[in-house]
């Protein structure tokens, strides 16, 4: 910064007065932020970029002087990224263990390590043991969760590092005439810097000598070719600083790496100040926030606290004034069953608290995630951090890449056109028959609604054909685009003949294999492209455009390696955008051509339509070898639009027949070969390949499931508005309600309340930038949408990080991407993104049953000793066994509930409301329900126990003998009927609306029953293993009776739970909003910021590109 105010602002520099946001969605912080000016570097020479950093001109040669390098490394600080702060491992761990509940443990095992002291002192070992039993129990769930939490923290903020991974770790630069090697991080401006092949460069810099050098810029600037560099000031016309990166070939810049050649360079940028600085200057201001399910867990443990210290002062109250102590004579101080001293009080209040503290309902939570995460990594979603499972079901918005994601990333031919007919080719045949080709005139017969009327040259200009470069490109993707299709004078070439609609076949037949290899062999023999293997794009060499008519030509059944082998090229006329065609010259094939050409040469060519059918004089009747007519230059024009309107590019395939005098075997042909004969118009037209990147057809599906489930989703490309178009047509993308699409050039003339809107009309954005990207995010998010992003390159991170739900591509994305995302996709599918958001919606569904089934269980075990007080009962429970059915019992029934799959019509709902909360009204009730539910079971069957079972203890002589006994088989026989009824619970719960008394019970969960399993399994054994039952849970044998009454209640309980889920149907039916999807006045609602200023250089990411 300090340099630049000393050299003064360029005439070329640009002022700007940006707002950085700060924040991910929530109440943002902002503020303002001077970007400082720079120089743009490519528009300079290169001694005006000497002159304009102060340095000599002897510099290329003999570099700065240490004594330079040393001042500048001090004003301008080390070649690196500022890093984020980063909390150290204490303050994750402090992040775990700082709420309330966590204090009421802490509290209660200091209470329990006074007890087992105190019981110590008296002699009392079986006191002294459970006291430590306890303790220890409190410890473990404490380590448990927190080291989940600090585990699944550790996973985030790497976005930054992986920035940083990629910037070269030594230069070679020239200090006092000499080269020498230094480490990256003390490269400073005005340094030079020598690369060669292999080098990473290691800032930002300008070429001023270069030898064939050429850098792989695709992650940075979406270029998927290298970019060869030049030393010569590019011209512009306007804002130097809207020139794309990709377009700054003499510029390099850090991080990317040398394809080839060498060169020398001057820095211009070091650290921060580097486009790639920039990225990460934007990924790190977009903060991560919770989840709405974690706010929520927090929300519900402040509450649960409150009602914990409630219910516990209470319990204490009820022990200590209710059932004040009655001493056992003998007994020094030891108070009567169901009489407590003070101290004796506040333990039975710490036992309710125990009882009512979820310690496994955050391990469940956890476990929740854990499981939809490993399903979905076996779907090929990889979720990056678990909290981000449960964004995924409210998502309302996906905003997708095309190529790759929606599309195949495979350009194949969709269609075939001779001169009477149109065969349609099934892209997604597995088997190479000739019937992948159908003729199917209706099929791409018609120009595209929105192309009707205009002109043949507004048609090609709007589609994939047009010869206007790309967004971040300087020539045009397509190398044989049109550059001038008009409609043809009347001639004798517009009236030839009239279309046979039977020849040479009829309307939904598939021609045979002799005619596709006729039509199609031009574009197989006039091509260097090889196919890759079995067809696809593993190994394939050369343009995909071309390499789609191997394709096609080998699906249909033709060995193209063969047909090339034998038929090899005798002379061509090598491809060049300036003629945009290519011609190769070859021995005739008499299956193919005919007989009678041993004295001739076939001539092939493949090239831009426009170009071809203006050289053509003939054309190949209905595409039939040997049989020709007058070409009918007005329906070949035509035809060209037709394709084009619709999104695809468009290849012509011609052929002529010359004498082998002509052209000698190897000999360098020039395009006047074709283009330069005394007759221009020589060749036949064979057809028109209509080719296309075509949709991937689970997307299909996928994108109508989505609908269903009230997702719309929108598709991002930096392709033309024409392509992006028909493809969104095809994926359902496109209808009535989003007619059309919209350019990113269009939204950058846009105001915000404009891109507001914009974001709301169309589903389909052509021409986009990586920082369209953003805007799309942000105005949709201002627009209260929940929104998922999809992103490969380096640029798209920050998009990725300021979405809800950031996607990255796994097979095709960079590292950086991964990293800034929350979701990677394996294959680059998506549809594997729409089973995302059908697991996000299981999440969100499981984690209410999660809730229905442990809340319940642990507010019964801390109720149950207070209304066991009040009843005349005792203490129904003790610690040791609340502690087991909170770790144990609760864990493995909420376990089942948290892994049920899918219910039917769980993607027939809308998305979930931002800022609904997780207990909503229903329920809430439910949870009550199922509270008061097992309290009443557990209090009856102890009731039962006390009046009727006295027998097993009444004739013990011994009073204090005679005491713990009663209080052994009460307890065992409360702890049981706890356990059972919260069965009962769980299976009720498996199935929110239906009915539980079905078939469908015993149908896909088979860890439910394990789980149950396991569960009576350790019952049965605490119960009767000596001394685990009486020292360890002090409690005692279950006889026949005992274990009737808790069976009997744990079918009550399975009844009420089941008449409640009744009467939700009726009432679900009549309208009311059991599902608890309406906001209420108790939701927090979504309170996210409705504007959207962009980050300070976001306005950086419009240079670069998106892949098309």
């Amino acid at each position: 910064h300090k340099f630049w105010e000393t050299v003064g602002a360029s005439s070329t520099s640009i002022e700007f007065s940006l707002i950085v946001t700060m924040g991910k969605g929530k109440k943002e912080e902002e503020e303002a932020v001077e970007v400082v000016p720079q120089p743009s570097w490519h528009a300079m020479t290169v001694e005006a970029a000497l002159k304009e950093m102060q340095l000599r001109a002897d510099l290329a040669s003999s570099g700065l002087s240490n004594e330079e390098a040393a001042q500048r490394l001090e004003e301008f600080g080390p070649n690196m990224m500022t890093a984020g702060k980063k909390k150290t491992l204490l303050e994750r761990i402090w992040d775990q263990v700082a709420n309330l509940l966590v204090l009421l443990l802490v509290i209660i095992a200091v209470v329990a390590i006074f007890a087992a002291v105190a019981a110590g002192a008296k002699g009392d070992s079986d006191s002294v043991l459970t006291n430590c039993i306890q303790v220890g129990l409190i410890v473990m769930v404490i380590t448990v969760n927190t080291t989940i939490g600090v585990v699944q923290e550790g996973s985030a903020e790497k976005a930054a590092e992986a920035l940083k991974s990629m910037l070269s770790a030594d230069a070679l630069v020239v200090r006092n005439g000499k080269e020498v090697q230094i480490p990256a991080q003390d490269v400073v401006p005005g340094d030079i810097i020598i690369l060669g092949t292999g080098d990473k460069v290691p800032a930002d810099c300008r070429f001023i000598s270069v030898s064939n050098i050429a850098c792989g810029e695709a992650a940075l600037t979406g270029e998927s070719v290298p970019i060869d560099k030049t030393i010569d000031a590019i011209e512009v016309s306007g804002n130097p600083e809207q020139t794309p990166l990709g377009d700054r070939h003499n510029m390099g810049f850090s991080a990317t790496l040398v394809a080839q050649g060498s060169g020398r360079a001057i820095v211009i940028a070091t650290g921060d100040n580097t486009q790639i600085g920039t990225i990460n200057a934007l990924v790190s201001t977009v903060e991560e926030r919770k989840t709405n399910v974690l706010e929520q867990i927090d929300h519900i443990s402040k509450i649960l606290a409150a009602l914990i210290l409630t219910a516990s002062t209470a319990t204490f109250l009820v022990a200590y004034l209710m059932n004040e102590c009655v001493e056992i004579p003998g007994t020094d101080g030891k108070c009567k069953e169901g009489t407590y001293s003070a101290f004796d009080s506040v333990l039975v209040a710490l036992v309710c608290a125990v009882g009512m503290i979820p310690e496994g309902l955050e391990a469940i939570v956890t476990m929740t995630y854990a499981w939809a995460v490993s399903n979905m990594a076996a779907h090929n979603a990889i979720i990056r951090a678990l909290p981000a499972v449960e964004t995924l079901g409210s998502v309302t918005v996906i905003c997708s890449d095309k190529t790759g994601t929606l599309t195949q990333n495979k350009m194949s031919v969709v269609a075939f056109v001779t001169s009477n007919a149109h065969y349609r080719v099934d892209v997604n045949a597995t088997d190479r028959v000739n019937t992948n080709f159908v003729r199917d005139d209706s099929y791409l017969a018609e120009r595209a609604d929105h192309q009707a009327n205009k002109s043949l040259g507004d048609v090609v200009a709007d589609g994939p054909n047009s010869a206007v470069p790309r967004r971040g490109r300087a020539e045009a993707s397509n190398h044989m685009a049109i550059d001038n299709l008009e409609t043809p004078a009347p001639s004798a070439h517009g009236a030839s003949g009239g279309d046979d609609a039977e020849y040479p076949f009829a309307n939904g037949d598939s021609p045979t294999f002799d005619f596709i290899k006729g039509g199609i062999i031009p574009g197989v023999l006039c091509s260097h492209c090889v196919l890759g293997t079995d067809g696809g794009r593993e190994g394939e060499i050369g343009n995909p455009t071309e390499i789609s008519i191997l394709r096609a030509a080998y699906m249909s059944g033709i060995d193209v390696e063969a047909i090339k082998e034998k038929n090899s090229i005798v002379a061509e006329v090598p491809f060049s955008s300036a003629y945009k065609f290519m011609s190769t010259v070859h021995e005739p094939i008499p299956e193919i051509d005919g007989p009678g050409l041993e004295d001739s040469w076939i001539v092939y060519v493949k090239g831009a339509p426009d170009r071809m059918v203006a050289l053509c004089d003939t054309q190949m009747k209905g595409g039939v070898i040997g049989e020709v007519e007058e070409v009918r230059t007005s329906r070949w024009t035509e035809q060209i639009a037709t394709l084009s309107s619709h999104g695809l590019r468009v290849l012509a395939l011609c052929k002529a027949v010359i004498p082998k005098s002509e052209v000698s075997p190897g000999q360098q042909l020039g395009p006047d070969f074709i283009n330069g004969r005394a007759k221009k118009e020589w060749l036949t037209m064979v057809g028109l390949c209509a080719i296309q990147d075509p949709p991937r057809p689970e997307c299909i599906d996928a994108i109508s499931e989505a609908k269903r489930a009230g997702v719309r989703v929108a598709m991002i490309t930096g392709d033309h508005k024409d392509t992006a178009i028909a493809i969104g047509s095809t994926l359902g993308l496109v209808d009535e309600k989003y007619p059309s699409g919209i350019t990113g050039p269009e939204l950058d003339g846009m105001n915000e309340d404009q891109l507001k809107e914009a974001v709301l009309k169309y589903n389909v954005f052509a021409r986009a930038s990586p920082e369209n990207k953003l805007q799309i995010v942000k105005a949709l998010q201002a627009q209260k949408e929940i929104s998922s992003m999809t992103g490969d390159g380096v640029n798209d991170a920050p998009s990725l990080k300021q979405a809800d739900m950031g996607v990255a591509m796994g097979l095709e994305g960079t590292d950086v991407a991964r990293e800034a995302s929350d979701m990677i996709l394996a294959d680059d599918n998506f549809a594997t993104i729409v089973y995302a958001v059908r697991e996000g919606r299981v999440v969100w569904d499981n984690l209410r049953k999660v809730l229905l089934v442990n809340t319940p269980i642990n507010n019964a075990q801390g109720m149950s000793v207070l209304f066991g007080l009040l009843f005349g009962l005792g203490q129904p429970l003790n610690a040791i066994q609340i502690l087991y059915s909170n770790l144990i019992c609760a864990v493995t029934l909420g376990f089942v509930t948290a892994i049920e799959p899918a219910e039917d019509g769980i993607m027939d709902l809308p998305p979930r409301r931002v800022g609904k909360r997780l207990i909503g009204r229903f329920l809430f009730l439910r949870i009550l329900l199922g509270t008061a539910t097992l309290i009443t079971m557990v209090c009856l069957s102890v009731f039962w126990v006390q009046n009727s079972e006295t027998h097993l203890w009444e004739d013990i002589v011994d009073v204090e003998e005679r005491e713990e006994k009663e209080r052994q088989f009460k307890q065992s026989m409360a702890f049981n009927t706890l356990d059972l009824c919260a069965i009962a619970v769980c299976l009720s719960a498996r199935f929110a609306y239906n009915s539980s008394l079905h078939p469908r019970l015993f149908q896909g969960n088979p860890w439910c029953w394990y789980s149950i399993a396991l569960v009576i399994i350790l019952q049965v054994m605490i119960t009767y293993i000596p001394g685990l039952n009486t020292v360890i849970f002090a409690m005692e044998t279950m006889n026949g009776s005992m274990w009737g009454v808790a069976i009997a209640g744990m079918v009550m309980t399975f009844i009420i739970m089941e008449l409640e889920k009744a009467v939700r149907r009726r009432l679900k039916a009549a309208g009311n909003d059991t599902d608890d999807r309406e906001l209420d006045g108790l939701d927090r609602g979504d309170d996210r910021t409705s504007h959207m200023h962009l980050p300070a250089n976001a306005h950086k990411l419009g240079t670069a590109e998106l892949r098309s």
